[in-house]
């Protein structure tokens, strides 16, 4: 493994209730394009199905119909793979995606399994929001309050993420510094900031995932597809966000080793001066 790479993790929900195409899982894989190796040059274009148990699909030639060659019925989302390719987050990023259940088991196990496999750096989870308008930055996870019934019709029986654990948990990432220079990025998406990610799936995600990282997390909020985004406009989105995010954990860890540097040098001339006293 190329020791100069960071390890991101970026996670987005399958199906549920009236989401039967979640845009999280659509924003995530518009992210997957433009690392994509074995894209050629002839590959334009994918497409993701209304039906949810069908993969996306690309499609090589442009004289063809956007239909699914799974189920043939009419493909509406489309990901141009060279507009997302401008933007992509290079070649020094070793990028793992995850689609997740929306099940508060499937959650337990398969968030702490992805920080225990891949000790990454960054860990970005993506969920939708049928409220939201603008894609939103969560700056924390809640512990109590899910009530809400998953996918098989559970919820924890102590309905919380961590018995015993703090009621909130920052992230250590400075959600508004990273909203304001993705916004004055020109995208033409529009960005912000929530102290609430809603306590249920995405939320218990977020918590969970803080709890195990010590902060270490991002949540990412994005509105269904077409209220007002694309596909592409969401992974346009999600790209720049996840590209700043990083560059805020590198000054953050350049400033904690700055810290430690200046604190094994005092350590070093307070045990100089003590020397000179005692001698």
């Amino acid at each position: 493994m190329d020791n100069n790479k960071r390890t991101v993790v970026v996670t987005g929900f399958g199906p549920f209730g009236e989401h039967m195409v979640n845009a999280s899982w659509v924003a995530v894989q518009a992210v997957i394009l433009t690392l994509d190796r074995d894209l050629g040059s002839e590959v334009r274009e994918l497409s993701v199905c209304v039906q949810p148990a069908c993969l996306p699909f690309r499609k090589h030639d442009s004289n063809i119909a956007y239909t699914c060659p799974q189920c043939c019925t009419e493909a509406v989302v489309l990901w141009v793979h060279q507009e997302l390719q401008k933007l992509g987050l290079g070649k020094k990023v070793d990028l793992h995606v995850y689609e997740v259940p929306v099940e508060y088991q499937a959650v337990q196990s398969l968030v702490p399994s992805l920080w225990e496999q891949y000790h990454p750096q960054l860990v970005v989870h993506v969920g939708v929001s049928g409220m939201a308008t603008t894609v939103t930055l969560e700056k924390c996870g809640h512990n109590y309050g899910y009530k809400g019934l998953d996918n098989s019709r559970l919820c924890p029986d102590s309905q919380c993420c961590v018995v015993g654990g703090p009621a909130c948990i920052d992230s250590v990432i400075d959600m508004e510094s990273v909203c304001k220079r993705v916004s004055a990025s020109g995208l033409g998406v529009t960005v912000s900031v929530s102290k609430d990610a809603g306590r249920y799936l995405c939320d218990f995600t977020y918590y969970t995932s803080l709890y195990l990282s010590r902060g270490r997390s991002a949540f990412v909020h994005v509105p269904p597809l077409g209220k007002p985004y694309s596909g592409p406009d969401l992974g346009r989105a999600l790209q720049a966000i996840v590209r700043e995010m990083l560059q805020h954990q590198d000054h953050h860890r350049q400033e904690e080793q700055e810290e430690e540097e200046e604190e094994e040098e005092e350590e070093i001339c307070c045990h100089h001066l003590h020397s000179m006293t005692s001698s």
